[in-house]
């Protein structure tokens, strides 16, 4: 293959001189068929799709090819990729502002933007199918969760009849995606009274991918005018989660509105819980609710303000919770070296930080920090006490964040059994080829 010379220009390149354009169509000379528009993977990104994994970072991206006739393509662009030699590796989703250039959608190439939405019709259907397997009774879940279900950049949530939907990439986040996704929807929860489907982005990506702000008003409403015509469609309610009962509000929170991976976790801590606890970024109270059933106090730490109000009014619908409750507004690492300088200790003790890690460049930091918070809980625990401890952080594996609670367990010199290691619950699966997708890690240990 000849070397080109003329770099490309832009967000996708701008901090990438070994990133070039070809000529259009000339992905390498003789090539036997001509793929549209096509990037050029790394032999390492090539090896990994190969292997199953669904991403391709910038630094992995060595050519971009534009169709024939075309001078580029545009952010959101369903692509082509192939290797060095020009075999085809399938097509993805292609971004010109995220660190994640690629996301596989098929493994077929140069599928249309047709055959595109039509593919995702069938994997929504399969999605809604799967969660009606696993929680038939649930109705606050995860019904689209991302590459998790085939479906790169989309992620919805149910909360009894409000669907949040984000489209987090270039590619999804365009109308002819949203009527597609209401259409499966509408199609896949069978015919509900009340439906209304609002789509939230998240804040954080909206700005990594340069997409633009999707209305305020929902996408599709079913939902039946109370008092008089015109009137709006509720935007909260209600929820169940293991018993107990929580709000939500979809124009208010952090992601989507609630932390649903943990619901399986919130009752596997209430069962290792007791005496006096400590629930550590409580959010909006769900280990600390849950604690509060076989605790004899609750005392839930988080630095924002707004959720400890929705924390109180949680407890507000839960009265015959037994424990003891307060509420504690704090930054964390502050709070608990306060906490351990007074010599105060406890029987268990929750720790669920947001995620250190948001790029790879953070892990090591991460990794200081979730051994600063861990070695504090372990001193402060009684003997046979209980910790919860958790990480959201995908650039941080199991393997490591297992080191740091060790390293922990032994700057403490406690003896630290570990009783189970845990995930997220299972309507927000992984892929095994994907390890990013395995994000939530829950450990629970018996400190001696």
């Amino acid at each position: 293959m000849t070397k080109p010379t003329d770099k490309i220009t832009g967000p996708a390149s701008a901090n990438r001189p070994d990133v070039h354009r070809v000529a259009a169509g000339a992905i390498r000379q003789g090539a036997p068929k001509p793929y549209g528009p096509a990037v050029v993977v790394s032999r390492r990104a090539a090896d990994r799709l190969r292997e199953g994994h669904l991403w391709v970072y910038r630094s992995d991206v060595v050519e971009l090819t534009p169709a024939l006739g075309s001078e580029s393509f545009a952010g959101g662009a369903l692509v082509t990729v192939v290797d060095s030699r020009a075999i085809p590796l399938g097509s993805a989703l292609y971004s010109d502002a995220s660190e994640i250039t690629l996301r596989m959608v098929s493994a077929e190439p140069a599928v249309t933007r047709e055959a595109y939405l039509a593919t995702v019709r069938g994997r929504m259907a399969a999605a809604l199918a799967l969660r009606a397997e696993l929680t038939p009774e649930t109705h606050a879940l995860r019904l689209v969760f991302s590459e998790a279900d085939a479906l790169p950049g989309i992620v919805i949530d149910r909360y009894n009849d409000l669907a949040i939907l984000q489209l987090l990439t270039q590619g999804t986040a365009q109308d002819d995606l949203r009527a597609t996704v209401v259409e499966s929807l509408r199609e896949g929860l069978g015919p509900m009274d009340k439906l209304t489907i609002v789509e939230r982005p998240d804040p954080r990506v909206r700005e990594l991918e340069r997409l633009p702000a999707p209305s305020p008003e929902p996408l599709f409403s079913s939902h039946p005018a109370e008092t008089g015509e015109n009137q709006p469609a509720p935007l909260a309610t209600v929820f169940t989660l293991n018993g107990l009962r929580f709000h939500f509000d979809a124009t208010s929170g952090q992601k989507t509105g609630a932390f649903l991976d943990q619901r399986l976790n919130y009752a596997a801590a209430a069962r290792y819980a007791r005496g006096e606890a400590l629930d550590v970024c409580t959010y909006q109270g769900g280990f600390a609710l849950h604690m509060a059933q076989t605790c004899r106090t609750v005392t839930g730490v988080d630095a924002s303000r707004s959720a400890l109000e929705v924390a109180d009014r949680n407890l507000a619908l839960n009265p015959d919770l037994a424990a003891e409750i307060d509420w504690i507004e704090a930054d964390a690492f502050e709070l608990l070296h306060e906490l351990e300088s007074s010599g105060r200790h406890y029987d268990t003790i929750v720790l669920d930080p947001p995620a250190f890690a948001k790029s790879r460049r953070a892990a090591e930091g991460a990794l200081r920090g979730y051994k600063e918070l861990n070695l504090r809980a372990m001193k402060m625990l009684r003997p046979g006490g209980s910790l919860i401890t958790c990480s959201c952080s995908h650039h941080v594996p199991l393997v490591d964040f297992m080191e740091v609670l060790r390293t922990a367990a032994s700057d403490a010199t406690r003896r630290v059994q570990v009783l189970e290691t845990r995930g997220a619950a299972p309507d927000h699966p992984s892929i095994l080829t994907l390890p990013e997708s395995n994000y939530l890690k829950c450990v629970i240990l018996r400190v001696g």
